[in-house]
């Protein structure tokens, strides 16, 4: 993905704390805290321009919802859709995922969305996919005692890696679709990517995991 230059975007980023959230450390372990309340928490990991996460959050107002994105130039349109929006409970974080763990405790997470992330398909390159073992550590670190991962993609090769890579480390494997929209499911919130590919006719591939401690 080709990322376009917006030398503003770090201004206004820092001149919205309250949407996108600097050093989100301090609330580890704390974040029912920072919403006062203790409804379920929403991570989603590589959120782009944050149509997932606030269209989650307005679906679902009885959960807080939190997405992880690091490029500037692209996190600037999710924060101006949360200004958009003026939902309170969704927020950003402007964070890379390899560092998760140090923004979330123990058993903190009820569910973890990973939405058409980079296939990475060349195989010297396998360690940097969102659903290799590498990173899957660090969710279930993260994650409560029968907390999900919900996966979707248009890459069929990524996906039949995932469902391994999952099924290896001891998820369980639930709710598995090859066509997400020819097999319909309630309450679906569509990615930007996944308007894009859908338009195309490409099938939507979807599974969700469930950690058991």
């Amino acid at each position: 993905m080709r990322l376009r230059n917006k030398p503003w975007a770090p201004q206004e980023i820092a001149d919205n704390p309250h949407l996108i959230i600097p050093n989100p450390g301090d609330y580890k372990g704390k974040w029912n805290e920072y919403f006062s309340n203790d409804k379920p928490l929403y991570v989603e990991v590589g959120s782009g321009k944050g149509q997932f996460v606030t269209g989650m959050a307005e679906q679902h107002p009885d959960i807080n919802v939190i997405g992880i994105e690091k490029y500037d130039s692209v996190i600037i349109s999710a924060l101006e859709l949360m200004q958009e929006v003026k939902l309170p409970n969704v927020k950003m974080l402007k964070e890379d995922v390899n560092e998760i763990t140090d923004f979330f405790g123990e058993n903190e997470v009820d569910r973890l969305f990973i939405n058409f992330t980079d296939p990475w398909p060349k195989n010297r390159h396998a360690k940097r996919r969102l659903t290799h073992e590498g990173f899957l550590k660090k969710y279930v670190e993260i994650l409560k005692d029968g907390g999900e991962v919900h996966f979707k993609t248009d890459n069929r090769i990524l996906f039949q890696y995932s469902l391994q890579s999952f099924s290896e480390f001891g998820f369980a494997l639930k709710n598995i679709s090859l066509d997400l929209h020819e097999d319909g499911l309630e309450g679906n919130v569509m990615t930007e990517y996944e308007e894009k590919f859908s338009r195309k006719g490409h099938p939507i591939y979807r599974l969700e995991a469930v950690w058991k401690k």
